[in-house]
Order: C-alpha cells, then structure tokens, then sequence
C-alpha cells in the first residue's frame, strides 16, 4: 500500500471551496491535459454519497482506459471520500478534506492506493507511478492557485 498526502491553503471561504470542490464538473479544469481526462457518466450533479463517476483517462503512452469511482462518504463542507470501483489502481482510497483558517482554508488530500501486479507494481509505483501521481496534484495546485489567487 502507498500514500500520497498534499496540502494546499487558499485564501477563500470554506462554501467557496466547497462549491468547487463538490462539483465533478470542474475535475477537468484541475486535471493535466496529458491525461486525457473525459467524465463519461455520473457528473450531472453535485456530489452526494453513493453516486458513481465514470471518467476516461489516458495516463500511460496515450492508452485509454476507464476509471469508474464511488464517493462513499461526505459530509457537507467538510469532506468528502471517493473509492475506485474499476481500474487502474488495485486500491485507491481517497480522501478530500477542507478545514478554515484565519485567512482562508487549507485542502488536504490523502490518498491510499497499491497497485496492480505485486512486485512489479511496487517498482512501476517507485519508478513512474508516484512520480506521476504528484506531477498530477501539483498542476492541481498551479491550477486552483490560478483560479482563486
């Protein structure tokens, strides 16, 4: 099992978070463009527990592949979980908090994921997989960075 945790701080309100956040819509804004990101199903609204999200993704060479997640907890303005159902990842878990600050809010994320194939997973996540996963949520963070900076 890996784990990956990344905070951010911006400076708005907790509900402006939230409202951003909680929408699968905007995952696209946030997502690089070499992943290729496509919500396929299940965005059509806000984010409730138990709604399925079926997303197109292109992480490797340009293959495209379907990655199906479940937000099985949420609590309103403060977190939210969403569990993959179907590919890529063996396990991923991963969890969205928002707390306030005097300034603003801090956006924690902590991801529990293992991947497929065993001791060759454990090399691909040492040699590509990590590294690409932060490469991801460090766009995420230029991007927000530029959305309410």
């Amino acid at each position: 099992m890996h784990q990956l945790r990344v905070k951010q701080f911006l400076p708005i309100t907790k509900i402006q978070a939230w409202e951003f956040l909680s929408d699968p819509k905007n995952l696209k804004s946030i997502t690089p463009d070499f992943m290729n990101f496509k919500i396929l199903s299940g965005a059509d609204k806000k984010a409730y527990p138990g709604q399925i999200i079926q997303y197109s993704v292109a992480p490797i060479l340009g293959v495209s592949m379907r990655w199906v997640t479940e937000l099985t907890h949420l609590v309103d303005h403060q977190y939210f979980v969403d569990e993959q159902r179907f590919r890529p990842y063996a396990f991923w878990h991963h969890k969205h908090f928002i707390s306030s600050t005097k300034d603003g809010v801090i956006m924690e994320d902590i991801i529990d994921y293992k991947l497929p194939l065993g001791a060759l997973g454990r090399i691909l996540n040492f040699l590509f997989v990590k590294r690409k996963l932060k490469s991801i949520f460090k766009y995420r963070e230029e991007k927000l960075n530029e959305l309410f900076n």
